[in-house]
């Protein structure tokens, strides 16, 4: 039986602040997608359609800092039209419509949390809950999100003095999720997890993936994680030749594609279109050895 992908937005709650924030749920269906438009984006998608009948590896997406889920649209699509579900969240004010967190000890705290929001839903859910398989949830982070998949991998964050009203650093309570198996890093911020210890709880397999050019989240950043985990033969780590920061992010329409909006920008003669689709293998690869 074919495989098509289903797509939906569903609203999820934070208690702790009172607010609700939107996630993309991308999944396996044997309803065939038609081209819908989501944002400025075409996708071949089933709007809404019953989830395929099986059990299915569970993996929540957390975008960078200012960010939202469409730019991780191609990864998140690949994955669930091989038999994963995939949810992404846009963390509250810390994305593209309103980043007024940004830079604050309260956003170290929050992006955990939402993660774990997201799986409690998941699995309470009547629509996905019986066909998620048990003690298979992975979590994927590009730049801000690559902080959010340590901590809630077990890793203990400490705030930059700038992040403090006091300027002074501080250790961040975060909420660590046990039912994460595996961790996959795309350029991840990793410099709140400086001090010694800081990632001695993170035992999970680790995929990291850094760009050779990566300007704002440079080398030392996956230095600390090859440093700080307690055995760092679980990680396996690729530096991708002239990739830059944003190269792991999918294609901007052609309008917004020019050198003031750096998102879109790649080191010269980098092409991410081909890129993209070696890191949807990789990744994918490496997820499906593991459940």
């Amino acid at each position: 039986m074919d495989t098509f992908v289903g797509y939906n937005k569903v609203e999820l709650f934070d208690d702790h602040k009172g607010v609700t924030f939107p996630m993309a749920v991308m999944y396996p269906t044997c309803a065939p997608g038609k081209p819908e438009k989501i944002g400025p984006y075409s996708m071949n998608v089933s709007i809404n359609s019953a989830i395929k009948e099986g059990l299915f590896p569970l993996i929540l997406l957390s975008h960078g800092n200012g960010a939202g889920h469409l730019e991780y649209r191609t990864l998140a699509y690949h994955l669930a039209l091989n038999g994963f579900v995939v949810g992404v969240p846009d963390h509250p004010f810390n994305n593209w419509k309103d980043n007024s967190l940004e830079g604050t000890v309260e956003n170290l705290i929050n992006r955990p949390r939402h993660l774990h929001i997201a799986i409690n839903w998941f699995f309470d859910s009547d629509d996905f809950g019986r066909s998620l398989k048990p003690n298979s949830v992975f979590v994927i982070g590009h730049s801000m999100g690559g902080y959010t998949a340590l901590a809630v991998a077990g890793g203990v964050p400490t705030s930059l003095a700038n992040e403090s009203l006091n300027r002074q650093p501080q250790q961040i309570s975060v909420t660590h999720d046990h039912r994460v198996k595996a961790i996959v890093l795309l350029t991840p911020a990793a410099e709140w997890f400086r001090a010694k210890g800081a990632l001695s709880e993170v035992k999970v397999p680790i995929l990291m993936l850094t760009g050779e050019k990566d300007e704002l989240t440079p080398h030392f950043h996956a230095q600390i994680v090859l440093d700080g985990v307690p055995d760092n033969a679980q990680i396996k780590h690729r530096i991708v030749e002239n990739a830059g920061h944003f190269s792991f992010l999918s294609p901007f329409p052609e309008h917004v594609t020019k050198p003031d909006f750096p998102p879109s920008q790649d080191p010269p003669g980098f092409d991410r279109e081909s890129f993209l689709q070696e890191l949807n293998a990789e990744v994918l690869d490496f997820l499906l050895k593991l459940t």
